[in-house]
């Protein structure tokens, strides 16, 4: 029984997220929390900019940033977890901070200690056919060291059919 509403489960959620309709243009920032509801973050930006981050994570492989300017109307909206993105943030490092990295692509999915180099590894799934994953090291001092795109772990469980 349990096999059969699997499937199920996984297709009803899966439906519910495909029908969020991505904040529009002109939006504003109440009608986007009424339909988003709570952002899992909030970064204040430059300009008077606010960005909501609505981030599915650990597992999740989307994280949408909404920006909205001071007179309370979104400007942007943008899935930010893309390979394409994540590209372009390696292509920045090293030296960005940790709070400009977060401003990027929103809350990572893990966090764990970077072992004998001390700091941070941080690391975001996305929407890839190879199941990748891309983690930054963040050293003690809050500058991101590197970027890497790597297999992510959870691909390789022992009892992976795939095997």
């Amino acid at each position: 029984m349990r096999r059969l509403l699997a499937p199920l489960l996984v297709a009803a959620a899966l439906s519910g997220c495909a029908a969020m309709k991505p904040p529009q243009p002109g939006w504003t920032e109440t009608q986007t929390l009424a339909h988003w509801g709570p952002p899992t973050s909030r970064y204040a930006l430059a300009d008077g900019l606010t960005r909501l981050e609505y981030a599915t994570g650990p597992f999740g492989r989307t994280t949408w940033m909404i920006d909205v300017a001071a007179d309370g109307r979104v400007v942007a909206a943008k899935q930010v977890l893309t390979e394409e993105n994540l590209m372009a943030v390696q292509g920045r490092l090293p030296g960005m901070s940790r709070d400009e990295l977060l401003r990027t692509l929103g809350r990572p999915g893990e966090r764990r200690g970077g072992g004998w180099q001390g700091g941070e590894v941080w690391s975001w799934r996305y929407a890839t056919n190879e199941c990748w994953w891309f983690q930054s090291s963040i050293g003690d001092d809050g500058i991101v060291r590197d970027g890497v795109f790597s297999p992510d772990p959870r691909c390789d469980h022992p009892s992976d059919p795939r095997d």
